[in-house]
This record gives structure tokens, C-alpha cells and sequence, in this order.
């Protein structure tokens, strides 16, 4: 039951094509935990011919939850021309790369596309990618590459299928949206709120699926009903997952066992984890020294310069056990790329005049051996 939720949750999907016997394996076992995704969650299951998916929901967006492979607003604008072109394909039917440029050309409001112009070229060919490493496509001949040197260069896709199960079905018409509340609104429309379901899985939600669960004046109410149900949520996450619930005074967090791999976690296994865990410890150093004092709300804040200066502070100290790339980045690029990645993570939070170090920086810190440390 443990690895059946572990998979459902940290994968977008199952596909038959691209993985048979795990698709076979979670289609058996998806009943077994289709009423704690229900319930607790409010996660719809799509079992079908072509894939197994659970349609995962933050209670909040986060800033880790896009497309992590796209780097520009027009990336995303092309992904769904992609997706809108593909509705009025079967699935296994081929189609040249010339179609699709044509039909992005034609459909793209936002600016006008040439495709002799190598930055849009570059663009597609990022989406283009993604759809195939999703397997939403498959490439059946040719490379993006010859796209990449000309604009005539063509390559023969096959659509899976998998595009029209990417996006969520929404309940109510969203053509009169106008911000991102408006889609969180949407979901909970025909729940009644006064029997707990949305807090419940609001709750659920924020552990499973964030760093971390915050008391604030606007989650008020779902840390109380959190510290209220905390034996039960523990027993119930207990029986599921390799996990310790740990509640504090103005924080919570999930913290998984050794022996669970759900999804995306922190510390990862690369160098710029381990590079946060050591800021993490400089920041855990300042506290108990004293620079560094804790508000009541233990959120505390440091001028963007004193953040940088500790970042600075890092690299100096620890930079010989650094791998190579990052040993020979300028403290610019350094500083750049770790303050970025503690914002994705929300290790930290970036305000117009100052950082804030979040709970969960302090949770997870990360030390040399001291032998090691004796010779840097």
C-alpha cells in the first residue's frame, strides 16, 4: 500500500506504453488506496486504456509546482498550442514537425512567430522535448536538432494519447477567470465547508504536498484543526507511508523515513542541496550564537545583504568540497543559483527590502566530517 501511494503521488502518471508491468501493478492496486485519496485528499483517479493517473492539487500554488524544464512564459504559451493541436489527433497517429510549427504560427496570440529566428526555434524545441521525456510524443524520425540548425528541418512525432489527460478537467466554465484564486475557488464550489471536508483536505494537502504547513492568520483555522486531529493524521499517514508527523508551535512537517521515495523531497542527492543544507547550518549557527534573533512567529528576516554576505560566507569556507562547476562560479553566479533554489524550495522567501528564512530551513542541516572540515 505504502509504494502504491508513494507512486501514485510522486509521479504525473503511469504510462502502459513507456512502463507495462508498473501500470499493470498500480491499475491492481489503485483500490487499495482510492478512498484515502477521495477523502483525504479530494484527488480524482483516471484509470484507462492508456495510463494511470492520480490528478494531484496543491492546497496553495508553490513556487516549485511548474514546469520545472521551461524557463520562459512563452515555453508554457507553446506547450499548450502543443496540447490544443494534439485534441484532433488519435492516438498512435503521426504528424511531421512542419504541421505543428504552422499551426503554433497561426494559433499564437501573444506575438508574432518567425520561425527563421533561432530564440523561438530554441523554445519550441525545449516543449518539443518535455513532450517526448512525458511521453506525451514520441519521436518516430529525425531529431529537433535538425530543427534546431534550420527552420525547415522536419522530424516524424506520434501522439501517445497521454496530451489529453495533462490537463485537469475543471467542473464550471473558466473563460471568465481573471486570476489564479479564481481556479482555487473553483474546485471547492459544491463542498459544503461547514462539515470540515475542504479543511480536512486543505490539511492533507499542504503535508503531502508542500515543504511545510505555516500558522498564519490566514491558515489559522486549518492549524487548529491540524493540533486538534494531530494523533489521528499520524496514525492514518503511519499506516500509508514511512513518515513522522512533527507539529510545532507555528509550524508542521512531514518528515519522510529513509525508505520513502515520494516524489520530489528535500535534501536531494546533488551538490546544490547539499549546498542549502550547509547555508542552513550557517543560519542554525547565527541563531544560537545569537546574531540572528527568532520572532514570535519564527519566521525571521534578514537584510538581502546580510543574506548574501552568509551565502558569500558558504562559499568561502566550504567551497573546496564543492564539485568543480560551482567551485569556478563567480560569487555573482554562486550566489544567484543557491538564493534561487532556496526560493524554489521555499527554504526562503524574497520581500522588496528583506529575505525570510522559513521553519523548514532549520529542520535539515548539513555538516562536513570534522576531519574534512580540518583541512578546507
Amino acid at each position: 500500500m505504502a509504494r502504491t501511494l508513494e507512486t501514485l503521488l510522486g509521479r504525473r502518471w503511469i504510462l502502459k506504453a513507456r512502463d507495462r508491468e508498473l501500470y499493470y501493478q498500480m491499475r491492481d492496486e489503485i483500490g487499495t488506496v482510492r478512498k484515502f485519496l477521495k477523502e483525504k485528499l479530494g484527488y480524482q483517479v483516471i484509470v484507462n486504456q492508456y495510463l494511470v493517473k492520480v490528478e494531484k492539487l496543491p492546497a496553495k500554488p508553490e513556487n516549485w509546482m511548474g514546469i520545472l524544464e521551461f524557463s520562459e512564459p512563452l515555453q508554457y504559451v507553446f506547450f499548450c498550442l502543443v496540447l490544443m493541436f494534439l485534441e484532433d489527433k488519435d492516438a498512435e497517429e503521426q504528424f511531421v514537425l512542419s504541421e505543428l510549427t504552422e499551426f503554433v504560427q497561426a494559433q499564437c496570440r501573444s506575438e508574432q512567430i518567425d520561425w527563421t529566428v533561432y530564440t523561438y526555434r530554441r523554445h519550441l524545441i525545449r516543449v518539443l522535448k518535455y513532450c517526448v521525456s512525458c511521453g506525451i510524443l514520441n519521436v518516430d524520425d529525425g531529431s529537433e536538432e535538425s530543427f534546431a540548425r534550420e527552420y525547415t528541418g522536419e522530424v516524424l512525432y506520434e501522439n501517445t494519447g497521454a496530451s489529453r489527460y495533462f490537463m485537469r478537467n475543471f467542473t464550471q466554465d473558466i473563460m471568465g477567470y481573471t486570476n489564479p484564486e479564481d481556479f482555487e475557488q473553483e474546485e471547492w464550489i459544491d463542498i459544503d465547508e461547514d462539515r470540515g471536508i475542504v479543511r480536512r483536505q486543505r490539511v492533507y494537502r499542504r503535508l503531502l504536498m508542500s515543504m511545510g504547513m505555516y500558522r498564519t492568520e490566514e491558515t489559522e483555522e486549518d492549524f487548529a484543526y491540524l493540533r486538534n486531529k494531530r494523533n489521528l493524521l499520524q496514525d492514518e499517514l503511519d499506516e500509508l507511508l514511512d513518515c513522522t508527523l512533527e507539529v510545532h508551535r507555528n509550524g508542521a512537517f512531514l518528515i519522510l523515513g529513509e525508505g520513502c521515495r515520494m516524489g520530489r523531497c528535500f535534501p536531494e542527492e546533488h551538490t546544490l542541496s547539499d549546498i542549502a543544507l550547509l547555508v542552513n547550518q550557517l543560519i542554525v549557527s547565527q541563531i544560537e550564537s545569537g546574531k540572528l534573533a527568532v520572532p514570535p512567529d519564527e519566521q525571521i528576516h534578514m537584510p538581502k545583504e546580510a543574506f548574501r554576505a552568509l551565502l558569500g560566507e558558504c562559499r568561502e569556507r566550504f567551497g573546496k568540497g564543492f564539485i568543480k562547476s560551482y567551485r569556478e562560479m563567480t560569487s555573482a553566479e554562486f550566489c544567484r543559483t543557491v538564493w534561487a533554489y532556496m526560493t524554489e524550495l521555499e527554504l526562503i522567501t524574497e520581500h522588496r527590502d528583506d529575505v525570510e528564512i522559513r521553519m523548514a530551513a532549520g529542520k535539515v542541516i548539513g555538516r562536513y566530517p570534522e576531519e574534512f572540515e580540518a583541512q578546507i
